[in-house]
This record gives structure tokens, sequence and C-alpha cells, in this order.
């Protein structure tokens, strides 16, 4: 790649009817790429409300949007934040690529072209980024929020909404990115790693299948 991410911070709303994406991408050129080339993102039915390099908002004249490709015109420094809002409708996608309701539940299936369908993005294997990402939605609908990584953070809002933020420490593609948002009830154990720390382990399930964690728990403590 010509670029590469080195953070990706998401905030995502969830709506009964749409989605609010904001990213904030820490990008730089990649020395092994062709110099000078232009920035080129990914996306396939965002709706874009703003763009913005370095904290200043862009016009229509610095970018073009066409065949799913989002393009900068300008020349980019090496290092650069680039900021992007934009608007998704998960529950007329039937693809179950991107961001989708699934019954009750917000899901993602990102493998191998679906994140292309949450945010602009480099959406190839070999761009690996550090994902922090937070989640805001209804809490009496979606009562769990969960993403990649560890949970650093969670509250509520006056507006009967709720919020977690998740942090995944390990650079990953955006195909590995993963988001559930619904009603869900978890099992729960613990494992002690080699070096004895105790790491506290759950599987998250549709209440009805509470009683079917058993097998799935064990297989995880032993992999």
């Amino acid at each position: 790649p010509n670029f590469l991410i080195d953070e990706t911070r998401l905030d995502i709303r969830l709506e009964a009817e749409s989605a609010t994406v904001k990213a904030r991408l820490a990008m730089r050129r990649n020395p092994a790429g062709k110099a000078g080339a232009p920035l080129i993102l990914d996306g396939v039915g965002l709706e874009t409300r703003r763009l913005a390099l370095d904290g200043r908002s862009l016009d229509a004249s610095e970018f073009r949007i066409a065949d799913g490709k989002l393009q900068l015109l300008d020349d980019l420094p090496a290092r650069f934040m680039l900021e992007s809002e934009v608007v998704i409708h998960p529950h007329l996608n039937t693809a179950l690529e991107g961001l989708y309701r699934s019954g009750k539940m917000f899901c993602t299936q990102c493998e191998a072209e679906g994140f292309r369908k949450i945010t602009w993005y480099l959406d190839r294997p070999d761009v690996m980024a550090v994902f922090t990402t937070t989640i805001t939605a209804d809490a009496t609908r979606y009562p769990v929020l969960l993403s990649n990584g560890n949970p650093v953070g969670q509250g509520r809002n006056a507006d009967g909404t709720h919020w977690a933020t998740w942090h995944d420490p390990f650079p990953k593609p955006c195909y590995l990115f993963a988001l559930v948002a619904g009603d869900l009830r978890h099992v729960a154990n613990c494992f002690t790693t080699a070096s004895g720390r105790q790491v506290e382990l759950r599987i998250y399930v549709e209440e009805k299948d509470l009683g079917k964690c058993g097998h799935a728990m064990v297989s995880l403590q032993k992999a």
C-alpha cells in the first residue's frame, strides 16, 4: 500500500434505522510505497457528512468520490490525521456484509471486504492498525455492546443511551473488526496464563442458548 494506518478510532452511534460512524485515522506514507501517489480509500454505500484533514474540514474541491473510491486531490504530508463522518443503514443491509441488523441485534461481517461498508478505509489485509471503538446505543434495546479487544470504559447518557469503549492493543487488518450490540447474556469463567495472570473469559449468547456454552468455554480454555 502507498499509505499505512497506525491507529483507528471509531465512534459508532446505533439508531433504529441508521448508524453514524465517525472515524479518526492516524495515517502516514508507506516508505515502501510509490512516492507521490494519491490517497485512495474504499467505501460502499456511505453517506458522507464530513471529511477533515488534521482538523480542517475539506470542501468538495479537495476530494472526489466515485465508483466506491474516495480520493484526496491535494498533496499530503508524511503523517496526518484523516477524519470522516458517514451515515449507513444497517436495517436495509441484506448482503450480510459490513454492519447489519440480525433479528434484534446489530452484527458485523467484515471478511473479506465488508469493512468498506462501514467507513472509508484502506480495506486490504496488509494494512494493520490498532483499533479503539466506542459504541453508543439505546440502553434498553441493546444492553450489551461488544467489540474487539478489552473493555476500557462505559457509561450512560441522559437521552437513554449508553456507551462502551473497547481497545484492541494488537494491530489488525480491518477485516477482523467485529461489533455486536443486543440483548445478550453471558457465561463466565477464567484462565491462568503461563505467567500467572488471571484472565476473565466470557461467552455472550442469546438467553435461549445459555445452556449450550459449556463446550465452547472448555474449548476456549484449552486453546
